[in-house]
């Protein structure tokens, strides 16, 4: 492994931001290597120890490409959910944040953005975060990304609420008959430009990819069992079994309820999981049965109707896929998004879909390569569903809401 041209160039350039300004946002978009280059320029700059903060999937890829590149410096990588475990008495020089954009929740912190504020106020240290979308919903997104380093460019607003006064316009609407401010329409030029001093961007395209994606949406008639069973959750809000039930008796369960069952799936009251329908997943054998394919599913019920189907065919485990031609993936839409890469794939195939515009957006673009011209992406939705009306909401990057979904129904079968 060896960096490319451009690799090189950013390494230079986010080098001196480093030095700088202590604080770095690779924004590169995936599959141009943030990794090997935020670790690079650790390198470049003589730096002792490096803490990497990544998905739990991630973790034995970026091991590998250090070991790989034969850095000289300390490196420990951890997920997002172990920062409690890091022991008091260790020191870094640098947090690398990756996928960065799954700190910004606002208005108010999420957990882990907390938790990164805590360690930088702990080490005073250089900050590199690394994201091909940072703000991949709303430009509101950003503030919290980098509220937590002493040096951000936004260091002077006490809180999110402060920063919105200039940064966000803020709208206000309706939920249960409630007014509540809206700070969604954070000002792109405005957070743009205040950024630009730490932010490198760079794209596939000028990286030399030529690849594109392909996406086809396969309809497959559900039993007519799961029809009348959606039908009548729909009117009734609620499904007695003997000993337990499905309640819908909100317009959240609802959505989330009949979503499930679509699929074939669905989380009885007790906890309990009610496998009512393989046709997806037989539907999914058979057409690639001779292709070695990866398949994000959104439930974990859908799992074990997958394990049902296909058996020993199907891991878990990203080093067993690359190992085994005959073996296909599985993994959970939200974990697989990010930080990975499928490209021992033919295809990626999706037995449900994510409510997200940014699982949408990340997760179809898992087997992109430079040398790779095209990648063929396969919907599977329920005749009928609600899988549909939510894939039309996503490819506008829009997240599908309970809003859109109590419009929809009156459609729905």
């Amino acid at each position: 492994m060896k960096y490319r041209d451009y690799q090189v160039d950013i390494i230079e350039k986010g080098t001196q931001i480093l030095k700088d300004k202590s604080l770095l946002y690779l924004a590169m978009e995936v599959r141009t290597g943030k990794t090997i280059t935020a670790l690079g320029i650790c390198e470049k700059m003589d730096i002792k120890d490096v803490l990497f903060i990544t998905k739990k999937k991630a973790i034995e890829s970026i091991e590998s490409d250090y070991k790989e590149m034969g850095y000289k410096f300390n490196l420990d990588v951890i997920n997002y959910e172990s920062l409690h475990k890091i022991e008091p008495g260790l020191y870094y020089d640098v947090i690398i944040c990756d996928e960065a954009h799954s700190m910004g929740a606002f208005p108010k912190p999420s957990k882990r953005a907390k938790q990164v504020k805590d360690l930088l106020m702990r080490y005073q240290c250089n900050l590199i975060l690394l994201s091909g979308t940072p703000s991949p919903e709303s430009f509101s997104q950003m503030y919290h990304q980098v509220y937590g380093h002493p040096k951000n460019p936004y260091r002077g607003y006490k809180n999110f609420y402060r920063w919105a006064d200039d940064y966000v316009i803020v709208k206000q609407k309706h939920i249960n008959g409630f007014r509540i401010n809206d700070y969604s329409s954070g000002v792109e030029g405005k957070i743009l430009e205040s950024m630009s001093p730490y932010t490198i961007n760079y794209s596939q395209q000028e990286a030399g990819f030529t690849s594109s994606i392909e996406e086809n949406v396969l309809i497959v008639p559900m039993h007519s069992s799961t029809y009348r069973l959606c039908n009548r959750l729909q009117k009734n809000l609620v499904l007695q079994g003997n000993n337990d039930a499905v309640l819908a008796d909100t317009g959240v369960k609802l959505m989330s309820k009949l979503h499930q069952m679509y699929s074939g799936t669905v989380i009885l009251e007790s906890g309990n999981i009610w496998k009512l329908d393989h046709t997806k997943a037989n539907f999914i054998d058979m057409k690639f049965e001779k292709n070695k394919i990866a398949i994000f599913y959104k439930f974990k019920a859908e799992l074990d109707i997958l394990k049902d189907v296909f058996g020993d065919r199907l891991t878990t485990d990203l080093q067993e896929f690359g190992k085994d031609h005959k073996k296909n993936i599985a993994l959970q839409i939200v974990s697989g998004r990010e930080g990975i890469s499928l490209r021992d794939a033919d295809y990626i195939v999706y037995f449900n879909i994510d409510f997200s515009a940014t699982s949408y957006w990340q997760s179809r673009d898992r087997m992109t390569t430079k040398n790779r011209e095209s990648n063929k992406v396969f919907w599977v939705f329920s005749k009928n569903g609600i899988e549909e009306k939510i894939y039309r909401r996503v490819i506008e990057k829009k997240n599908y809401t309970l809003k859109h979904f109590k419009q929809d129904l009156l459609t729905l079968f």
